[in-house]
């Protein structure tokens, strides 16, 4: 009897005790839970970055060492765009000669790319694409070959041939998946029930509906960005995406995707500001290999700008007058939006 309330007082005691964590390691985080007990995953997240989804060429490795992470940010042509453009601090919107000699349809005063390179798992990133290895898209030669017979169909002839950003109903690079930064409205807004996840993209308003538990809908049916159903595998949501509409092989941006095509995306909340976005795109039509990527949102207190993109929107209107003209002098029309 001695030796049972012994042990018992010698448990209650144990467990008591503080838990004593080896010099130099980390805590754990846990996130906070959402009403059916999974990570909420809930608010406005932040995506911009001067990181692409691409390695460009100046840039050797993935990582950038910590002693160069201020020189290459100054140097970063965005950076540099932004603080030397004419037309940055004034409101007047007008173009100058120096945007239309780059072949720029905005001054940087209409921009909003960001001013730092993306940092993810504590390392600053030269591009989203980790495999391959020099983050660049691994395009098959049939791949390049679809994409520009793709490019070649959008035309000019009507409204509905032009691209879907041209026609105001969504932007692909944001849209995704995957979902990748721009040079301005790289927002993102999570809500959540136990059977469905919907994200809110600020550019061109979009929002993807996930539906938790489901299975994938019959391969006759092809909705414009993929039908996406999720499962939580731990604390990560993984959402994965199939049966692509046809249209989707001619936006290009950031990823040409055919209808057999597969989008693996895993978001984990790593800490109160962060989001870690992880992606795997699986295509053997148009790539040679499945590629990945990763990158991090944050939450900074921000909220979701209204992006009405129809209101006072002259652009289609121009480009296929453009086209008439080009056409009257017999010229060729992929260099319709140039003039």
């Amino acid at each position: 009897m001695n030796i049972t309330r012994a042990g018992c007082l010698a448990a209650v005691m144990f467990a008591a005790m503080p838990v004593l964590m080896p010099a130099g390691a980390q805590t754990v985080y846990v996130p906070p839970k959402a009403s059916d007990g999974h990570p909420d995953l809930q608010g406005v997240w932040s995506t911009d970055s001067i990181t692409t989804l691409e390695r460009a060429d100046r840039y050797k490795t993935l990582v950038i060492p910590p002693e160069q992470v201020e020189a290459l940010t100054k140097a970063h042509p965005q950076v540099v765009r932004q603080a030397t453009d004419d037309n940055q601090k004034t409101s007047d919107g007008l173009l100058n000669g120096k945007d239309l000699a780059q072949g720029r349809g905005y001054n940087a005063f209409w921009i909003d790319p960001g001013t730092r390179f993306g940092v993810v798992k504590g390392e600053t990133r030269t591009s989203w694409i980790i495999d391959p290895p020099n983050g660049k898209i691994p395009w098959s030669e049939q791949g390049r070959k679809l994409a520009a017979e793709g490019r070649e169909k959008l035309g000019y002839s009507d409204p509905e041939a032009r691209p879907l950003a041209d026609r105001c109903l969504a932007t692909g690079g944001r849209t995704g998946p995957p979902m990748i930064n721009g040079l301005y409205n790289n927002h993102y807004q999570v809500v959540q029930t136990a059977d469905s996840v919907m994200i809110l993209s600020e550019m061109i308003s979009w929002a993807r509906i996930v539906r938790m538990g489901k299975t994938h809908n019959p391969g006759v049916i092809h909705p414009l960005f993929g039908d996406a159903v999720g499962h939580w595998e731990g604390d990560t949501l993984v959402v994965e995406t199939t049966g692509f509409a046809p249209v989707r092989a001619m936006q290009g941006v950031p990823a040409n995707l055919s209808e057999n095509a597969k989008v693996t995306e895993r978001f984990t909340r790593v800490s109160d500001k962060e989001l870690l976005y992880e992606f795997t795109v699986d295509d053997p039509v148009f790539y040679t290999q499945p590629w990945k990527g990763e990158t991090t949102w944050r939450s900074e207190g921000e909220a979701l700008y209204e992006y009405a993109c129809h209101e006072g929107n002259y652009a289609m209107e121009g480009i296929l007058k453009g086209a008439r003209v080009r056409e009257a002098k017999g010229l060729p029309l992929e260099q319709a939006n140039e003039e």
